[in-house]
């Protein structure tokens, strides 16, 4: 049974008429997701017609090579973004809103050139989108500032985009919040994480929150422990110059599994709004308990992937990869334990774990729910009461599945663990989406409701900061502290001592419709 999307689209209404202007037109990003999210948006009427998007970059092109340069990519590694084969007459109408101007984003000179187009676009709309790195955030939003660019007058509005990283430590996060906030609004600011446009992570809230059956057991009293867990297939690929830099923990911690970890664990927000649920997680992440750098150390553990066999095939070790330091202390597995000490969650650990070349590709959260009591089975052939499972997968196959116990058939009192769920895929005809559609979308209609507000943000490094400063104290003790673990793999063996210590598993990657362990008899 399936359920067309296309009468929600019809239904909602186009974005009004604006400029974007993309700052670091020529990265991977913009070929990669924003380009085709914008053509998608358009093939949906969720966008002015009249609406421009110009790139900007150091990159020698004109409007016809900049869109000839697109055209070629997206035909030759997305078929319409995942979705089929490249429509030639959208394409030629799409086309006509990309244009291009060349130019040092440091100079004055551009963002005269971006007044002009501004002018004459016949709106005071303007969404500036920084698809650079980090360091430039700054210096952008203030040559915008200083340009009079980020004044907004008669309901028009300025807009400005920034992908994480939000830094790269407390400070750094609290530095660059507070540059962006002294030339603009914090309603100005949309930070940007692509994980929140995922739907498996906004129907999060609805299941939540619009079923009656999952609410009253959405906490300590009822849950035993809750893990997130975002494992990657690919090494580092054409990142080596980010990632030696980032590791693990920076890429994904602070922003995409924190992010996951507010959602599963807010309280009910007074209503559905930007301020009402910005507010809710950034209390849970501020509710995170502070470790010691001891202690942190203790909670962690830290991998790097060695060459091993993934697919069938041979794949290197990081320290062999393109543009990767041969002395590099970077890591590219992290498993932490923390603890949300707030009424709800007292008591109930959260186990966070990320990493690439790992043995599959799957992004979830599994919420372990404590055993019924054995009482009633004491004279029965039944051993011990298995936990109940709800596992919530964001990639690649999104949906949702409960695991719980069910009885064989047969004489004797024996018990099976069975499933039921649901995939998006089977309920819903999903159109061909690269993840970024609806956060885009939101920018231009003014929804911040998927963004992440300054105060979260800063709580989040907060949390992660203990980490950060056990690791460094351990690399100037000449530490390590970096166990190796095979591509194909699911880690170091210190990540499966991390949560065996509180008597407890993780969860099999990869396997999304259960708890990865064998169904639990009731005879042994």
């Amino acid at each position: 049974m399936s359920h067309s999307t296309q009468t929600r689209y019809e239904q909602t209404p186009a974005a009004d008429n604006t400029t974007m202007f993309i700052f670091g037109a020529g990265g991977d990003l913009v070929k990669r997701l924003l380009i085709p999210s914008l053509y998608n948006l358009d093939r949906d009427r969720l966008i002015a017609p009249e609406m421009r998007i110009v790139g900007i970059d150091l990159a020698e092109h004109d409007d016809e090579s900049f869109r000839r340069h697109l055209k070629d990519f997206i035909a030759d590694n997305h078929s319409e973004s995942r979705g089929g084969s490249l429509d030639e007459s959208h394409w030629r109408d799409f086309e006509k809103r990309l244009h291009y101007r060349q130019g040092d984003f440091t100079d004055d000179a551009i963002y005269r050139q971006i007044e002009d187009v501004i002018a004459s676009s016949g709106s005071d709309n303007a969404l500036f989108y920084c698809a650079t790195s980090s360091r430039f955030f700054s210096d952008i939003a203030r040559k915008l500032d200083g340009a009079g660019l980020l004044e907004e007058r008669n309901g028009q509005y300025r807009r400005l985009v920034v992908e994480k990283p939000f830094g790269h430590d407390l400070e750094s996060a609290q530095t660059l919040n507070a540059n962006l906030l002294e030339v603009m609004k914090e309603e100005q600011i949309y930070r940007i994480d692509h994980f929140l446009g995922k739907e498996t992570v906004q129907n999060i809230l609805v299941a939540r929150f619009a079923n009656v059956l999952f609410e009253p057991f959405w906490n300590n009293h009822y849950i035993d422990h809750i893990q997130i867990t975002a494992a990657e297939t690919v090494g580092v690929e054409e990142r080596a110059a980010f990632y030696d830099k980032a590791g693990a923990m920076r890429d994904m911690v602070p922003n995409h599994l924190f992010q996951l970890l507010a959602m599963v664990a807010i309280e009910p927000p007074a209503a559905f709004g930007a301020d009402s649920l910005r507010s809710e997680k950034s209390k849970v992440l501020g509710a995170v308990r502070p470790w010691t750098t001891e202690e942190a150390a203790h909670h962690s553990a830290r991998g790097r992937y060695e060459k091993g066999t993934l697919d069938d095939r041979q794949v290197p070790g990081y320290l062999d990869e393109n543009g990767v330091d041969a002395d590099s202390q970077t890591e590219t597995f992290v498993a932490m334990k923390v603890m949300v000490d707030n009424w709800r969650w007292v008591g109930v650990p959260f186990y966070l774990r990320t990493g690439k070349r790992m043995s599959a590709r799957d992004t979830e959260i599994a919420i372990c729910f404590k055993p019924a009591p054995y009482a009633q089975f004491r004279n029965t052939d039944v051993e011990r009461m298995a936990s109940n499972w709800l596992i919530i997968q964001i990639q690649p196959n999104e949906g949702m599945w409960f695991d719980f116990q069910a009885k064989r058939p047969g004489p004797e009192l024996e018990m099976d663990t069975v499933k039921m769920g649901f995939a998006y895929k089977d309920f819903f005809d999903l159109p061909a989406v690269t993840g970024y559609e609806t956060l885009i979308y939101d920018c231009l209609t003014g929804d911040q409701m998927l963004f992440q507000r300054a105060d979260t943000i800063e709580n989040g490094w907060r949390a992660v900061q203990p980490f950060l400063d056990a690791w460094a104290r351990q690399s100037e003790a000449g530490e390590s502290g970096i166990e190796g673990y095979a591509a194909g793999t699911d880690g170091p063996a210190g990540a499966h001592e991390l949560i065996q210590r509180d008597g407890r598993t993780w969860h099999k990657v990869g396997e999304a419709t259960g708890p990865g362990v064998a169904p639990v008899p009731g005879k042994r």
